[in-house]
């Protein structure tokens, strides 16, 4: 019960990573407000874990869908000690020549707007209480170029730099900010865009890369290591990027 009676809240809580996360978190003693824009996979996803968590149905593009989250879990459980961002959409494997703004706007959108509208509303309420921890989940492609479009890869890297950002400003007041470097994992992150949309060219030259990637994740692989940056046993690790890649990265 490595989080026990703590209070977190989990973005895209209503399948794949974001759900493993949840339903780990449940099992170690946390109470939890799950969030994810999908409402009958979030109402399907609080039957399936039960226990201490409520889910909410909301878009982390919308600075109030966070902002509700957030009292949500304050409201409920009277505190919060544990923000994980994990909601996040892919691009189109666009280059920066051939990528379209919707697809620009939507990935800073939910992949670094709404991070930082979570946090903006979370650390103030962390800070009351001597702080907490927040785990932003990021990518392999937030510290390389080779595994996404320019959309998605220019998000994750932003995502990084507000990870940073927050550890450096509020280390010396309990709070600590990780991220994860997240590689290839068994997840429906594709869904997420058109297949018949993606952009052929922009894939095969990210063919290599990908074609270097040693093997697939589960989410539970993912819920692990959050579970450990959450927990006091990373009391000391503030700012870091741990990769969780099966050795991905070092290629």
């Amino acid at each position: 019960m490595r989080i026990q009676d703590k209070v977190a809240v989990v973005t895209g809580a209503g399948s794949g990573i974001g759900l493993a996360i949840a339903r780990r978190f449940v099992a170690e003693g946390a109470k939890v407000v799950a969030l994810d824009w999908h409402a009958d996979a979030i109402a399907a996803a609080v039957s399936d874990i039960g226990g201490a968590i409520i889910g909410m149905t909301g878009d982390v593009s919308k600075e109030a869908d966070c902002v509700a989250m957030i009292d949500r879990a304050a409201a409920e459980f009277g505190r919060i000690d544990i923000l994980v961002n994990n909601a996040g959409v892919m691009d189109l494997f666009q280059s920066v020549a051939d990528v379209d703004n919707a697809t620009w706007r939507r990935c800073m959108a939910i992949n670094v707007d709404g991070p930082m509208y979570a946090m903006r509303r979370a650390v103030p309420l962390m800070l009351e209480l001597g702080g907490g921890s927040i785990v932003n989940i990021a990518s392999v492609a937030a510290t390389g170029g080779g595994a996404a479009g320019a959309a998605y890869t220019a998000s994750k890297h932003a995502l990084i730099g507000l990870t940073k950002s927050t550890a450096f400003q509020y280390a010396k007041l309990g709070l600590r900010c990780n991220a994860l470097a997240v590689g290839g994992v068994s997840t429906n992150i594709m869904d997420s865009v058109e297949g018949h949309a993606l952009d052929q060219a922009g894939l095969g030259r990210l063919g290599a890369y990908q074609a270097s990637n040693p093997g697939m994740l589960e989410p539970a692989d993912i819920a692990n290591a959050v579970l450990f940056l959450a927990s006091d046993e990373a009391r000391h690790l503030n700012g870091a990027v741990l990769p969780v890649d099966m050795g991905w990265s070092a290629a």
